[in-house]
């Protein structure tokens, strides 16, 4: 077939396969770019005068001296380097212009003349890694984007090829040959152990001993509210804050529910308004209860770290942590009904605690009970048990006072105090505790032959020490006589009309709250 082009006859060419052969094997390259060497070594096709038939091609130019290559023979169409359309000569009206060899893909190459036999047919496809030959060209009077068209679908086709070999050859291997960098949930231990003293193994073992209680008045309102407590003992006794359970105190009811979802029944063994501690004794213990180990506050240091275990607003077996913040803090709180307050020195945590975390255990590194969580300093209404949330300021009643009261409440149910035999003013703060010139009611302020009477203390008088601690307030007087036993000899440093004296007092007992 012939076609004309500005006026000029174009030898016949095959016509171009509507789809040109796959390799039965994707062949491989060494680059995919033709490399200049190559066609440095191609003869350029010339242009014959019209009605010429077998023009003799032009000799090559030399090649530089960095890459020579041997020209190809005269009618031996150029070999690339990977399967690339070859490109279509279009004839130039007497002009020999020659063509660049390597044209951007978006010029059209001129025409050669139509040599005998030229193109050649397209050669059989090559062995696996020999060099594939030139895809033929379209008929001369089709334009070159057939060409360039059916040559890319040829390297699509190929690279399908190789693409689906590989494919297949990594199916047929499995996934045991493929290494991934991600690690699933399968992959983790199924013996897997948390080491102990984290807060994941300390909680573990202490949460089963941890009880929500849930505390009812006898009215008929039922008014009550939730706080915590932790096993005592293996006979059933729970200790708790007395403001949880003062409530249900006369008449009301019990509840204390283990993390496991079993209640039981409870009744108040005995209560200490004064320190806060309560005792409660399950009407019917379950045999395999576990106490909490109790460690000893006094040994205690600032940043020690703690975790808090309790029911904040009602969420039960919640667990935080922090550190000791402070130690012999002195704090008076209430239950907010208008009652006692109590007095404690005692132990600040950065742990968050919540109205509900009441009566929990303040636990340290290794698991032991060093506090009962009791208070907490919130922003607007003070010391106390608030709806306030936690501000990281938590205090915790030492547990060696507590176990002190707790064996007292079980032994007897009424708490013991000791007292120095003196009233103290409580408003005045900064200077020490002041004794009063008068006690209440009209009784007066020193107890005669009591503790205080006996170590030459007068009203008036300002205590400024008590002990190896520093007294600015008769709270923190309180507190601190409250970390005592009955009968303890204690150092009393204070001052009278401007002059500083010191003096031993053996504390006395007081029993019950009245």
């Amino acid at each position: 077939m012939s076609t004309e082009n500005e006026g000029t006859a174009v030898p016949a060419e095959p016509a171009a396969p509507s789809a040109p052969p796959t390799p039965p094997t994707p062949p491989t390259s060494s680059s995919a770019t033709e490399p200049d060497s190559a066609r440095a070594g191609q003869a350029e096709p010339t242009h014959a005068p019209a009605g010429q038939t077998t023009p003799a091609p032009a000799p090559a130019a030399p090649a530089p001296a960095a890459a020579q290559t041997p020209p190809p023979a005269p009618n031996d169409p150029p070999t690339l380097a990977h399967p690339q359309p070859h490109p279509e000569a279009h004839p130039q009206p007497h002009s020999q212009a020659h063509t660049p060899a390597h044209a951007p893909a978006h010029a059209e190459p001129s025409h050669a003349a139509g040599a005998g036999g030229w193109p050649p047919p397209p050669p059989a496809v090559p062995a696996w890694g020999a060099p594939v030959p030139p895809v033929p060209a379209a008929p001369a009077g089709r334009r070159r984007t057939g060409g360039l068209v059916a040559a890319v679908l040829v390297a699509a086709l190929v690279a399908g090829g190789i693409g689906g070999g590989i494919g297949y050859w990594a199916a047929q291997r499995g996934d045991n040959d493929v290494s991934s960098t991600t690690v699933s949930s399968g992959d983790a231990p199924a013996s897997f152990k948390r080491e102990p003293g984290t807060v994941a193994a300390v909680a573990a073992q202490a949460l089963p001993s941890v009880v929500t209680i849930q505390a009812k008045s006898g009215g008929s309102q039922g008014e009550g509210g939730t706080g915590t407590g932790f096993v005592y003992d293996q006979e059933g006794h729970i200790v708790t804050n007395n403001h949880v359970v003062a409530s249900a105190a006369d008449g009301g009811t019990l509840s204390v529910t283990f993390p496991n979802g079993k209640a039981y029944d409870a009744e108040v063994v005995g209560r200490a308004e004064g320190y806060d501690v309560a005792v409660l004794k399950l009407t019917n213990a379950p045999k395999g209860l576990k106490p909490l180990p109790l460690g000893d506050s006094d040994k205690v240091a600032v940043g020690d770290s703690t975790i808090a275990i309790g029911a904040p607003f009602g969420l039960s077996n919640t667990v935080t942590t922090g550190i000791i913040s402070a130690k012999n803090r002195p704090v008076a709180s209430g239950d907010g009904s208008g009652g006692s307050n109590s007095y404690m020195s005692a132990l600040q945590t950065d742990a968050s605690i919540n109205p509900g975390n009441s009566g929990g255990p303040l636990l340290d590194a290794s698991g032991a009970v060093i506090g009962i969580n009791s208070a907490i300093q919130s922003t607007g209404s003070g010391f106390g048990q608030s709806q306030a949330g936690s501000i990281g300021l938590g205090f915790a009643i030492p547990v060696n006072q507590a176990k002190n009261v707790a064996q007292q409440l079980i032994k007897t149910g009424k708490p013991v105090y000791p007292v120095i035999g003196a009233t103290v003013n409580m408003q005045q703060q900064g200077e020490g505790a002041k004794i009063a010139a008068q006690g209440s009611g009209g009784t007066p302020s020193v107890t005669p032959d009591g503790p205080a009477a006996k170590a030459g203390l007068k009203p008036g008088d300002v205590i400024t020490g008590f002990g190896d601690h520093q007294i600015d307030s008769g709270p923190t007087l309180i507190s601190e006589i409250w970390t005592h036993k009955p009968g303890d000899s204690v150092k009393i440093t204070y001052e009278r009309d401007g002059k500083t004296s010191t003096a031993t007092v053996v504390l006395g007992e007081r029993t019950g709250d009245s």
